[in-house]
């Protein structure tokens, strides 16, 4: 990894990679701030330090506690697998929602369900029969506001944030965010994310504020004093700087992948808005999923949630930490050798509290366990009670339940529309100008919008939003929201405007201008990473928004063009179409933002640009490695670059050429997992009754002989349990081909990750299909299965030969992952690929056992 402070190198790149123009008309920031390179960890002073009374009454409590009310405390359970009674029972000391979670699993809960079950679960910690009664604490993932809560305002995703340049605001947007989460009884918010992202390949670019240490550390302390100030304020709620750390900087952007980086620059890059949320205040800080490879050194720490050094060594005893270290959705499960419900190693590294959502009853079993016989010295188990209860008793959550905070059940306290369409308006980049200028008189007699994001709270939203991969909404499910389009209409008048989807069957001729606003679909983790052999070019996975520009493009009318993403993207060909180009990231439920700098309203009001970005936008479609201060740096557009409406660009005409086979030598083709979701859709099928698993990972979907539900083999909700009770079909069917190349064809295998729950019973075929016509015959792979039953994790590889022996034809394929079942049989499968040249491996299943 380049160091980023490299300043001469920057200056070089600028003047080199910015048409003259726009360079003149927009410098871009072309150094970053001045600061001193850190050779050792520093120690931070808190803005809330040591009070000795308070320890005091931490001593006290710790010396009349348990083994079992200790390790209780150090517990944290999901609240669809945990009842307020069992906090009573086993002393739990907290209760988290996940991203998909909500009372009575429902997604439109009302403000008051949230409540009655935070005090529900508050009261059943106040009657244990432990001396000193412990209050249980609820965390949630409030990211870009209180996302998880029916009807609050979602900001934008960070990335957008950072573009907006303004600190301020995002203090502003941090003690909203606290108000909305106390309204709802929860007084722990996990974040903010202060990763400083090094590939945007990463799925979870945009909850990053930059690529740039610096801007990521101005914002991270204001943010938390926002969320967190010094608790004396009736909003305030406890925050979590996650994820520590490196989470932005693994290889290849792959979600909890290896970090490599030497100390040095962990702690001049990565650790930047630690700094500044620690010296802030903050009380908790979440492990992180990825391994760190320590280049100088040539040490492999392993993951993080296991790695002493970091957790400890660094954290806590070089920086001074006294707060609480939480892990991640079953993160000790990560570390080599342990499993989500066991992990002394995690522990003795200097975890605290343990986010084990539903095995948390066996965690506690095998926690005692591991105490009782000194794998775990009871110094440590003490050390994270006191923690836990220090910040607890910080936070002034003894003695008060969640509705006697003067916010609690208030529906209006979820609201923050005016700073949320403020926050919006300050986050767009104007990239390309070179049409009309905006935003468009009020006087235009008629506008044309096209594409999907324009009417989409989905696409607007992005992931984090209701539900964790922000999918399977609609805008119902925003009902203090508006689109863009929505927007649009408002400023100008219904009668003005006029809206298509795909722009099919509309003369553009006939308006005076197209606004065309396209997008990513939205993601969260895992599920939003581009794959090693992808490119960054939005066509490729998106071909519906290079169709929607084709259609309007080359009219005689300027074509305004908005995109909404979580990452800088290649879109050379979509800019070419375009003759203004503004990247909106994920704005969140305020769409009036994004229109107030399109169209002017009728009150004569009139906003500018004033966006910047705040990671570097690439020039070709595999510069995934694109930071600020590399050696070579030659983006498109250069860290710091955006345009205000009266500064023009003359971009020309931009390269299209990018690489059909794409980025790397990879030799793994997705057909359905976190990476592809979309190009195979999992169905199953009971004769002609058929139904897609859809994308609510919530759901559990049943056909005659068969159910479908979301489960985790090896990262969160990664794969599908089906149970089998009679005949039916568990398959991935999409709408191509599977058109592999001549060496995955060749020498390939069809692999998969299974948990075999029950042994089947009767017969199990597995089979590469089409639907078209025959093309071979499935594979019977009853033995297989039988032998991998109650044997936990297990991948299988099986030869593409072993299918084309029996006629499969690899050229038509359409379904290449068809399990069927003809009686009692259970297994979960996720992560479904081809991976070329792999038949020869050891583990390979033999055709022979197929047979």
């Amino acid at each position: 990894m380049t160091h980023p402070f490299r300043r001469s190198a920057v200056t070089l790149a600028v003047a080199l990679t910015l048409p003259a123009a726009a360079l003149c008309a927009a410098p871009a920031e072309a150094t970053l701030n001045t600061t001193k390179q850190l050779t050792e960890w520093p120690r931070l002073r808190s803005a809330i330090p040591r009070d000795a009374a308070l320890e005091a009454r931490v001593a006290e409590i710790v010396g009349k506690m348990t083994l079992a009310q200790k390790i209780g405390q150090m517990t944290q359970a999901e609240i669809k697998s945990v009842k307020p009674a069992e906090v009573t029972q086993y002393y739990l000391g907290s209760v988290l929602n996940g991203g998909s979670s909500k009372p009575n699993n429902d997604k439109h809960a009302a403000i008051s369900d949230w409540l009655t079950l935070a005090d529900s679960f508050y009261d059943a910690s106040m009657a244990t029969d432990m001396a000193i009664k412990v209050p249980v604490i609820w965390g949630t993932d409030a990211v870009h506001g209180h996302n998880n809560a029916f009807g609050a305002t979602i900001f934008p995703h960070n990335i957008g944030l950072g573009a907006a340049r303004d600190p301020a605001l995002v203090g502003d947007i941090g003690v909203a965010t606290g108000k909305a989460v106390r309204a709802s009884g929860i007084a722990w918010v996990f974040g903010p994310t202060v990763a400083v992202v090094r590939d945007d390949r990463w799925g979870r670019a945009y909850e990053g504020f930059s690529e740039d240490p610096v801007l990521v550390k101005s914002y991270a302390g204001v943010y938390v004093k926002g969320l967190q100030g010094a608790f004396k304020d009736d909003a305030n709620v406890i925050a979590s700087i996650k994820h520590y750390m490196g989470d932005g900087g693994t290889q290849n952007g792959v979600n909890a992948g290896v970090t490599r980086a030497s100390e040095r620059e962990m702690m001049n890059i990565h650790a930047a808005g630690y700094f500044s949320g620690l010296e802030a205040g903050a009380q908790t800080v979440m492990a992180s999923f990825n391994s760190w490879y320590d280049t100088q050194n040539k040490q492999d720490h392993g993951k993080l949630h296991g790695d002493k050094r970091m957790l400890t060594g660094i954290l806590k005893d070089k920086m001074g930490f006294d707060g609480l270290v939480v892990t991640d959705w079953n993160g000790i499960g990560e570390v080599a050798g342990c499993r989500n419900d066991s992990c002394a190693q995690a522990i003795n590294a200097g975890i605290d509290m343990v986010m084990v959502p539903d095995d948390w009853k066996a965690f506690i079993r095998n926690t005692t366990a591991d105490v009782e016989a000194g794998r775990i010295p009871m110094a440590r188990i003490d050390d994270a009670v006191t923690r836990i209860l220090r910040v607890k008793l910080r936070a002034g959550l003894f003695g008060q339940r969640p509705s006697a905070n003067p916010y609690a059940g208030k529906a209006d306290a979820l609201q923050a529309r005016e700073l949320g369409r403020r926050a919006v308006r300050e986050s767009l980049v104007l990239l390309k100008n070179e049409g009309p200028a905006l935003p468009l008189a009020a006087s235009t007699r008629r506008i044309l919008v096209v594409g999907k994001a324009a009417d989409n709270m989905m696409h607007q939203t992005g992931g984090w939003a209701l539900t964790w991969q922000g999918t399977a909404n609609t805008n119902a499910d925003f009902p203090n929201a508006d689109t863009v389009l929505a927007g649009i209409r408002q400023a100008v008048g219904d009668a003005k405007v006029s809206y298509s989807l795909d722009a099919k069957g509309v003369d553009p001729a006939q308006f005076d201008a197209v606004i065309a606003v396209i997008g990513e679909g939205p993601y969260a983790e895992g599920d939003g990473d581009i794959v090693p052999a992808g490119t960054l070019r939005h066509s490729s996975r998106y071909p519906e928004d290079l169709a929607v520009l084709q259609a309007v493009h080359g009219k005689g009318k300027p074509v305004i063009t908005v995109l909404m993403s979580g990452r800088p993207l290649w879109v050379n060909d979509l800019m070419n179409l375009s003759d203004t180009f503004i990247a909106a990231w994920l704005p969140g439920s305020e769409g009036k933002g994004v229109s107030d700098l399109l169209v002017a309203g009728s009150n004569g009001k009139r906003y500018d640009f004033r966006g910047k970005l705040s990671f570097s936008w690439p020039k070709e479609a595999c510069q995934t490695a694109l930071n600020v201060g590399d050696v070579n740096y030659a983006p498109l557009f250069a860290y710091g670059y955006g345009l205000s409406s009266k500064q023009r660009s003359h971009l020309g005409r931009l390269d299209e050429r990018y690489p059909l086979a794409g980025c790397s030598a990879s030799n793994t083709y997705p057909l359905f997992g976190q990476a592809d979701r979309a190009s195979f859709p999992l169905q199953l099928r009971a004769g002609a009754d058929v139904k897609l698993l859809g994308a609510d990972l919530n759901a559990t979907v049943t056909v005659p002989g068969a159910s479908a539900s979301v489960v985790q083999i090896k990262t969160q909700q990664d794969a599908r349990l089906v149970t089998w009770t009679g005949p039916a079909t568990f398959e991935a069917k999409g709408a191509r081909t599977l058109a592999l190349p001549l060496e995955a064809s060749k020498d390939g295998v069809l692999r998969f990750d299974t948990i075999v729950e029950k042994a089947p019973t009767g017969k199990v075929a597995i089979g590469m299909l089409c639907s078209t016509a025959a093309c071979g015959q499935p594979l019977d792979a009853t033995r297989v299965f039988a032998r991998l039953a109650g044997k936990g994790k297990q991948v299988v590889k099986i030869p593409l030969a072993c299918f084309t022996a029996k006629g499969a034809d690899l050229a038509r394929v359409d379904t290449p992952f068809s399990v069927t079942a003809g009686a009692g049989f259970a297994a979960a499968f996720g992560n479904v690929d081809v991976i070329a040249g792999a038949a020869r491996a050891a583990d390979a299943v033999r055709c022979e056992d197929l047979q």
